[in-house]
């Protein structure tokens, strides 16, 4: 049976009325839309909902945005935002069409994204007319994307501007789509080899407790779960990801805020996203198309204080950093080597339409097993070149082409993975 648990609400704003705070949501009736997960139309599937402006209208668990909840929570409780706000949804449809495709209906191809998320003011229209609060959990727009190292490759010759793909000053023009996480919990636990009832319960207890529902709600499948979500940066035409026999050039990046966006030289991440992109662009002037799909899974989704923990304790222990003891640090931490797990990535490749990729710019094993086991083929793979590679990251890369990372040069001995060090911290 649900739980509903009365309390004195205390504290007040504008929107404030005497009220009780609900720990969970009544069942059945009183408004709230059914979702058929995998159905073949928008009608048939339902409207996601997660408003808090009505609550016996909401059929999911948690609420929009992910873990800018939190931020939506202080902005009521300052009395900056009214509770009752409701979006206008007004212009702000996506500027490219992106599906439907045959994936968006298989319950074996997504199952953590909303396919329908970015369509809410056209498919629900209807809801949306008689009251129902649906927010779009995709939007889809246009941009120009400068990076330095691409006005870079124009400048000696490896990219060559056309006022299409790349501009002259170097601004790759490009779609982009952000994306936010919607999980479908059969299918999420399916994928990870668990049962239903222990994903929610495990959900439940590693969250504090935070959402009550997941273990009274059994008949509520769907979560927002309070996680950041991911952008996809279309080079070309997006209707051409879903054709085979256009040239794919693609790149699944996880998240690195050191190195992608300050440029630390620990690691090779913002170094492979720039080639990436280089390679995206050069598919795109081809005739082909090319896409990065960015998720925030920051430090291997272990975060950034575990990260920079780990960093130091490469550094400090006896012997420097090396790369025998490479992944041995990041267990000695956090008790896991990593916690990325891939098996959801491919869902964003399924909303695309993608079926083929011919050129995957990646060596992550994680990853390609992840793509090819959802029905997605493969081509050529694209190394990192060395000369981009940074001295202190040839740690890393030695220790994960040891370990079995994709490459296609040689493999360090075991003598050789001692040989390669970090500099010293305070270096």
């Amino acid at each position: 049976m649900p739980l509903e648990t009365s309390v004195p609400a205390n504290g007040a704003n504008k929107d404030a009325t005497p009220r009780h705070i609900r720990l969970t949501s009544h069942a059945g009736g009183y408004g709230a839309l059914p979702i058929n997960w995998g159905a073949p139309t928008a009608a048939e599937r339902g409207p996601v909902v997660g408003t808090t402006t009505r609550r016996s209208h909401r059929n999911v668990i948690g609420t929009h945005s992910g873990s800018y909840s939190v931020y939506r929570a202080l902005a009521v409780a300052a009395g900056a935002l009214s509770r009752q706000h409701k979006a206008d949804l007004t212009n702000t449809a996506p500027t490219d069409v992106i599906g439907p495709y045959p994936q968006w209906s298989d319950p074996t191809k997504i199952v953590s994204l909303d396919p329908w998320g970015g369509l809410v003011a056209d498919v629900f229209a209807g809801e949306l007319a008689a009251g129902y609060d649906i927010r779009p959990t995709i939007a889809v727009t246009k941009a120009h994307v400068i990076l330095p190292e691409v006005i870079e490759g124009l400048q000696k010759g490896r990219l060559r501007a056309d006022g299409k793909v790349l501009a002259e000053g170097g601004a790759a023009m490009v779609t982009k789509a952000a994306i936010e996480p919607v999980w479908w919990l059969p299918g999420v636990a399916k994928r990870f080899g668990c049962s239903e009832t222990d994903l929610r319960r495990v959900l439940f207890e590693e969250t504090g407790g935070m959402y009550p529902e997941l273990v009274t709600r059994s008949d509520l499948e769907v979560f927002l779960p309070p996680i950041g979500g991911q952008t996809v940066y279309i080079f070309g035409e997006p209707r051409d990801l879903a054709n085979p026999e256009v040239e794919l050039t693609a790149r699944v990046h996880d998240e690195c805020n050191g190195s992608d966006v300050f440029g630390s030289d620990i690691c090779t991440c913002r170094p492979y996203l720039t080639h990436a992109i280089e390679e995206c662009i050069r598919g795109a002037q081809r005739g082909g198309v090319g896409l990065v799909a960015y998720s925030r899974k920051e430090g291997r989704a272990l975060g950034e204080v575990t990260k920079f923990l780990v960093y130091n304790a490469r550094k400090r222990q006896a012997g420097g950093d090396t790369a025998d003891q490479y992944f041995a640090r990041t267990e000695c931490v956090a008790g896991v080597q990593d916690m990325r797990f891939q098996e959801l990535m491919p869902d964003v490749l399924h909303w695309l339409g993608v079926r083929k990729i011919h050129r995957l710019v990646s060596m992550s094993n994680m990853k390609y097993d992840a793509i090819t086991s959802s029905g997605i083929e493969i081509g050529e793979r694209v190394n990192i070149p060395d000369e981009l590679i940074p001295a202190d990251a040839r740690v890393e890369m030695d220790a994960k082409v040891a370990a079995g990372y994709f490459t296609s040069g040689r493999v360090p001995s075991a003598d050789e993975l001692k040989q390669a060090k970090g500099r010293e911290l305070r270096k």
